[in-house]
């Protein structure tokens, strides 16, 4: 459920009660990929999940890294060289080193940038991703991703959607059950955004069988499940884009001369960034 975008960016932040909505009964995802990443804000039944999973696959830890790397360098990308001004970071997570705001706004202060999620851990933490820069803007909206209008509602509070906006789709179309609702999603976002825009989008991919299931024993758990793609389902989401080079590839080979990746490569998770013409 989407709040009021007429709601000032504090408010539209803290209403509700989402303490009273967090369920530590179940594993998380992104209490979890919290705990990989070293981060504190899980609990114990993150962390036995985590841990499961990481004995199963012990390459978990590195593809969640890479993902965060990623979109680090993806966002630094767009905002210096595309000279992108506008981020719409969908399924934020929880906040950590290098958000979208941060890494934008070191580059160009002025930038501003929307998280949207529905997750009451994230929104209680919300007040981390609402700093900014005093020349730009952040804003959190509680929205659900199924609901791409209501986002797009939401974030032209913030943004001024007649200019081009970076939307940041970060290992949350797994959750969508069906790949051709997922697709659609990520369609529907785009046709709402200006020519000119961009998609920055990485996913776990099915291309290793540990992976797949270590991911089925978890999807098994009683937690939300996400679903592994192929590469080239993962490439589908990109159709209508211009699809910037390297292309769609592993995470650890886009760009890999913009950071340090300590060998890692070939890893299952992958991501690209394509243009709205």
């Amino acid at each position: 459920m989407t709040n009021d975008p007429s709601t000032p960016a504090a408010g539209s932040a803290g209403s509700g009660d989402p303490v009273s909505k967090i369920d530590t009964s179940v594993p998380h995802s992104a209490r979890i990929w919290n705990y990989w990443l070293g981060g504190t804000d899980n609990y114990e039944v993150d962390r036995i999940a985590g841990d499961q999973y990481r004995e199963a696959f012990p390459g978990i830890v590195d593809i969640a890294r890479s993902s965060r790397e990623f979109l680090v360098r993806s966002v630094r990308l767009l905002a210096r060289r595309a000279g992108v001004r506008q981020f719409l970071d969908i399924g934020t997570g929880l906040p950590t080193a290098d958000n979208t705001h941060q890494i934008a706004q070191r580059v160009a202060p002025e930038s501003r940038v929307v998280y949207v999620d529905n997750d009451p851990l994230v929104l209680m933490h919300a007040h981390a991703l609402l700093t900014s820069a005093p020349e730009g803007a952040t804003d959190y909206r509680e929205a659900d991703l199924r609901d791409p209008a209501a986002i797009l509602s939401a974030a032209a509070a913030t943004l001024d959607m007649s200019r081009p906006v970076a939307l940041v789709l970060s290992g949350i179309l797994g959750h969508v059950p069906s790949y051709a609702r997922a697709k659609e999603i990520v369609r529907q976002l785009m046709d709402g955004l200006p020519s000119g825009s961009y998609l920055s989008l990485n996913e776990g991919t099915d291309t290793d069988e540990t992976y797949v299931r270590a991911q089925r024993a978890y999807n098994e758990s009683g937690a939300v499940p996400y679903h592994l793609r192929s590469l080239d389902e993962i490439t589908g989401y990109f159709d209508g884009l211009d699809i910037m080079e390297p292309g769609v590839v592993p995470v650890t080979r886009w760009r890999p001369e913009l950071a340090d990746l300590g060998g890692r490569d070939g890893i299952g998770q992958a991501g690209g960034v394509g243009r709205k013409s």
